[in-house]
């Protein structure tokens, strides 16, 4: 087996840091034969059979080409919680995963009807609905592939999400009343677009990425107006957000009337969460 994992380091290696070759053989080692790395180095296994020989070219076919390993594998690890991805939804980031712990560190033990608005791969409604108890989770997409893949992520984790296709840029009736809001919008201004990595701008969804130049805040503004209207007194709204606009959005929050709005950082120091609490 230590043959193999050279194999897949020296196949790996031009394209990606030695570290991230390493872990990515042990990833892909679990995925082609079933066991965990350490059933494969107590010798449970010695040798891969034709079909998972197979198996590990595609893998590796694609990993060279660039594509993320987590669409190669249809799943990530998203706060303990194993989710489907592919290319209809963004990769759920560890920030995110921050900001789903401070909604559940705020929420504490109060029951709360709960919307995420963008909800993708549903990583965020589907860890809510099953950390917070007594919760009521909503979520909205513009994307029908996307939200097809947030209810299969439902069923495999034993979450009861409502899922609705909406745009959320249109005219839509407002009447449920949350107790708490939460979106991770587009905010990557086109202009940002050149430099990013091209494992993101080649296969992640762009509707999920990107906002006009002329208008960052184009979601983030839209959100903020109808938590206005759909929070109850005290309701809650978070954000994640750019690292270079906290303050905007804080003061965008502010002139809308939400109160008590606190900016937090990520565990890379950088701008990265807002609440806010809307006062009626």
């Amino acid at each position: 087996m230590q043959q193999i994992l050279r194999y897949i380091r020296q196949e790996l290696g031009e394209h990606y840091p030695l570290s991230e070759a390493n872990m990515l053989a042990h990833i892909i080692l679990e995925e082609v034969t079933g066991f965990t790395f350490a059933g494969i180095t107590s010798g449970k296994i010695s040798n891969l059979s034709d079909s998972q020989d197979r198996k590990l070219q595609q893998i590796l076919t694609r990993l060279k080409k660039g594509e993320p390993y987590h669409y190669v594998l249809g799943k990530t690890i998203f706060y303990g919680l194993e989710f489907l991805v592919g290319e209809e939804v963004l990769i759920p980031r560890p920030e995110t995963e921050e900001l789903v712990e401070w909604i559940i560190t705020d929420n504490g033990d109060m029951p709360s009807a709960i919307l995420d608005i963008g909800t993708g791969s549903g990583c965020i409604a589907v860890t809510l609905a099953l950390k917070i108890a007594q919760a009521r989770v909503d979520a909205l997409d513009i994307s029908a592939a996307a939200l097809q893949l947030a209810e299969a992520n439902a069923r495999k984790n034993r979450a009861v999400v409502q899922f609705t296709q909406q745009d959320i840029l249109k005219p839509f009736p407002v009447k449920a009343q949350y107790d708490v809001i939460v979106s991770n919008p587009p905010y990557i201004t086109e202009s940002e677009r050149e430099r990013m990595d091209r494992t993101v701008t080649a296969y992640e969804p762009g509707e999920a990425l990107f906002v006009p130049d002329s208008n960052p805040l184009l979601f983030y503004e839209r959100i903020a107006t109808l938590a206005g209207e759909m929070l109850r007194e005290r309701g809650r709204l978070f954000f994640e957000i750019h690292r270079s606009r906290g303050e905007e959005v804080c003061a965008m929050l502010r002139g809308k009337g939400f109160r008590e709005v606190e900016l937090r950082k990520d565990l890379s120091g950088n701008d990265r969460m807002v609440r806010a609490v809307i006062m009626k």
